[in-house]
């Protein structure tokens, strides 16, 4: 790696055999606990309780006495964030002993929308981040040894912020990425092109213009990595649109004053790009010279693996992501949210991996079963692969029977744990007379409809129009479908829908639901929707999720008043 310091391929070369050899044997141990799937969750169960016994939310449901799953079931019912909230308010305020015991240290709170208009404070505590941080080793060795270039070639990967602000009590609110990049080893550290202060950015644009300005001058980067894959997409139009600043910026060794950046990171960061690469600008002015653009996939042609999400709405952004990065392999980097780690995928190309069966106690409702009074609730083996399930977690940082809403489909076996994979969140199902479609059912009936054209949907939603009778609008931006096309394109995702949803199909058919058609909203309205919604505090850019589906029947005509240009109509063909 000519761009690398002599310095950091000692590191990397001194430390790197025994950290590989510390994950191999961790995943080892974890293959091993798939074989006993209910006896080690019965006894992740034990050791939680035992973490946190004591507590106030202990005490008042009688946890200090529960020996057996069927008593925590009997103590705890199925609940959300509303029944733990009063407990993680008085945690917010410094009092420790209302949730977590006193082996169970406090070190963050992470942020999440909620249901309501106030965000989600999920604790992030000691013992939790180290299941976390298991789960991240577990996947990272498979994915390295699947991929050897890995071994010797750098990350491009996007945090967000642990320290935005703090609570009353003192305690770090942000992001669990931020945290695990600001806790890496010395060793770790080299491998990664941008550092943890590129998080601290609050600007959008200017944060992913520094990754670039940092990253793009690396011929060695093999992988990029974030929550979303939107993200990536964003990363890349950005460099392209900036390419002229970017090779500047190269050439000269200085970071571009358009964009806003605080003045001490500006300082903190200088160390990292002052020094000059006329070569390699030379090199990124003759890609736009032949190819009219700056892709990922000519500046970082050495890549090795794309680690994103792909699971639910997430998939549908895999083909823009071989547009602007090329044909290389991808690998979900799990069902995983600011509640906990679900599953470790194995394999590139799946959404599907095995439950992180070590780090939680994972309970599961049937989807016939779920908003019934007293519904039927499942063991982790006691899943029946192709059946769809709700998830309820029990974690490290004290939320019990914890119901996160999302809803996972068994895909199999590995031993004895079951295979999940990610369809939607449970709110994410509309239905206007009946017919329940849901959003992975959406996100599959545009990708299929698309396949056979060249058209690339960067972001879309449907929603529903009442009418008579009634029926869905699928937006989209105006540039991204020309006008001809919309009608037989609508038609096409239209049909497939009534193919992946009976019910869907049967109102069609008996013109009980009106067809899907087609809504062309002003280009940029995605982005002011998007940076409006990451305004809001809990809001994380890269953990954004475009919402493909929204049941809501005034979401229409609400994004119009709202997220389109004042005077700039919107168009209904």
């Amino acid at each position: 790696m000519p761009n690398a310091t002599p310095f950091r391929f000692r590191l990397r070369s001194w430390g790197g055999t025994l950290i590989r050899k510390r994950m191999r044997s961790q995943a080892g141990r974890f293959l091993m606990q798939t074989n006993t799937c209910r006896d080690t969750q019965q006894d992740v169960l034990h050791r939680l309780l035992e973490l946190n016994r004591g507590t106030d939310f202990s005490r008042d449901h009688g946890l200090d006495s529960v020996h057996t799953v069927a008593e925590f079931r009997q103590r705890v019912p199925v609940v959300d964030y509303e029944y733990h909230r009063p407990y993680i308010e008085r945690l917010k305020r410094g009092e420790r002993s209302a949730l977590l015991g006193d082996r169970n240290r406090l070190l963050m709170f992470t942020l999440t929308s909620g249901t309501t208009a106030e965000s989600k404070f999920i604790p992030i505590t000691s013992q939790f981040l180290a299941d976390y941080r298991r789960g991240w080793t577990i996947w990272g060795i498979r994915a390295y040894d699947d991929h050897p270039a890995l071994h010797v070639q750098q990350i491009v990967q996007l945090t967000s912020d642990h320290d935005q602000f703090r609570t009353a009590g003192g305690t770090p609110c942000g992001n669990i990425s931020g945290l695990v990049s600001a806790m890496q080893s010395a060793v770790v550290r080299t491998m990664y092109t941008v550092p943890g202060l590129v998080s601290k950015i609050k600007d959008p644009e200017a944060k992913y213009y520094t990754a670039l300005r940092l990253s793009v001058p690396d011929r060695h980067v093999g992988m990029v990595t974030t929550a979303n894959p939107s993200t990536l997409l964003q990363l890349a139009r950005q460099a392209d649109a900036n390419c002229d600043d970017l090779i500047r910026d190269i050439a000269d060794g200085t970071l571009s004053q358009k964009f806003t950046i605080d003045a001490e990171i500006r300082r903190k960061l200088r160390t990292r790009f002052r020094v000059r690469n006329p070569q390699r600008a030379r090199e990124l002015e003759a890609i736009v010279s032949d190819t009219g653009h700056l892709y990922p996939r000519h500046y970082w042609s050495n890549l090795s693996l794309i680690a994103v999400w792909t699971g639910g709405s997430a998939g549908a952004y895999t083909s823009g992501l071989r547009q602007f990065y090329g044909d290389v392999p991808i690998r979900d980097h799990g069902l995983h949210a600011s509640e906990g780690r679900m599953t470790i995928p194995f394999e590139d190309h799946t959404s599907s991996g095995v439950l992180d069966l070590t780090s939680h106690f994972f309970e599961f409702i049937p989807d016939s079963e779920y908003g019934k009074a007293d519904p039927v609730v499942l063991e982790a083996h006691e899943l029946e692969p192709g059946r769809n399930y709700f998830i309820l977690l029990t974690t490290a940082s004290g939320l019990y029977r914890y119901n996160i809403h999302d809803v996972v489909r068994c895909t199999g076996y590995r031993g004895g744990t079951p295979m999940l994979e990610f369809l939607n969140k449970g709110s994410q199902i509309s239905s206007v007379t009946g017919e329940k479609i849901t959003e992975s059912q959406v996100v599959s009936a545009v990708k299929d409809s698309l396949a056979a054209t060249s058209l690339q949907l960067t972001h879309f939603t449907v929603g529903p129009a009442w009418g008579d009778p009634p029926g869905y609008q699928l937006l989209f931006e105006e540039h991204e479908m020309p006008a001809e096309l919309r009608a037989r394109i609508c038609e096409a995702i239209d049909s497939r829908l009534s193919v992946l949803n009976c019910e869907y199909g049967e109102k069609r058919k008996t013109g009980r639901l009106g067809p899907l058609s087609p809504v062309a909203i002003p280009t940029g309205a995605w982005r002011r929707f998007a940076r409006r919604r990451q305004s809001k505090l809990g809001g994380s850019i890269e953990q954004y999720k475009h919402p493909c589906l929204v049941p809501d029947l005034k979401f229409c005509e609400d994004f119009v008043r709202e997220y389109c240009e004042p005077g700039t109509p919107m168009s209904r063909v």
